[in-house]
């Protein structure tokens, strides 16, 4: 029997929008992935704090952004800890739950060349697989430059393979993938809003009336 493949995407999701969903859709093929959670962070440790919708509201437009994609499932693992959310223990509670699963930490490009500022760096690519995506502005490439040796020889380039199957996984840890990214940002979504400007298109259409109802990101 094939082992599960678990996927986690985290992030502040502030808000979540089209961009997070199409990548997930791209990974999720690629990868042959049974499911991708979406974790969003309780207090993101490398952001700022202002300017973020609460945990609730962010969680709960997650919850409607991933509505219609059987595949993909909004986690409170991070917000329910009501800690700061490093991905070491993430990876530890997510572990304990899919206990025979191959795990799969999807990160983009930009933050993966930080990824030696990580609290427990080290075992966390121990711990997981690594799916690094592309990034406008960003080359994949660099992600060879920012690890250990013996890191870097368990990268591999996707650029032109189709699913990855399981001799690919069991030979190695790390893997870039370029996808077709949508130029969206959350933090253009809110300069929008703050604006009074339409972010029709964006972000799925019940996070776009909750976003409105709730008046989030607003002056």
């Amino acid at each position: 029997m094939a082992k599960e493949r678990i996927g986690l995407l985290g992030g502040t999701f502030n808000p979540v929008h089209k961009g997070h969903i199409r990548s997930a859709g791209e990974i999720w093929r690629k990868f042959a992935l049974n499911k991708i959670l979406f974790i969003p962070s309780y207090i993101p440790p490398h952001k700022q704090t202002a300017d973020i919708a609460s945990p609730e509201d962010r969680f709960a437009m997650v919850e409607m952004a991933v509505q219609g994609h059987p595949h993909f499932m909004a986690s409170a693992l991070e917000i329910e800890a009501q800690e700061r959310s490093y991905s070491v223990i993430t990876l530890d509670k997510v572990k304990d739950i899919y206990k025979d699963a191959w795990v799969f930490f999807i990160v983009g490009i930009d933050a993966f060349l930080e990824i030696e500022t990580w609290r427990s760096y080290r075992e966390v690519l121990e711990q997981c697989r690594f799916i690094v995506t592309s990034r406008p502005g960003y080359p994949l490439d660099r992600a060879r430059k920012v690890l250990p040796k013996k890191y870097a020889e368990k990268m591999i380039d996707l650029a032109e393979s189709g699913e990855v199957g399981e001799e690919l996984i069991l030979k190695f840890r790390i893997f870039l993938a370029p996808i077709r990214a949508l130029d969206i940002s959350s933090t253009e979504i809110r300069r929008k809003i703050r604006q009074g400007r339409s972010v029709k298109g964006l972000v799925p259409e019940a996070v776009e009336v909750y976003i409105k109802r709730k008046k989030l990101y607003q002056e």
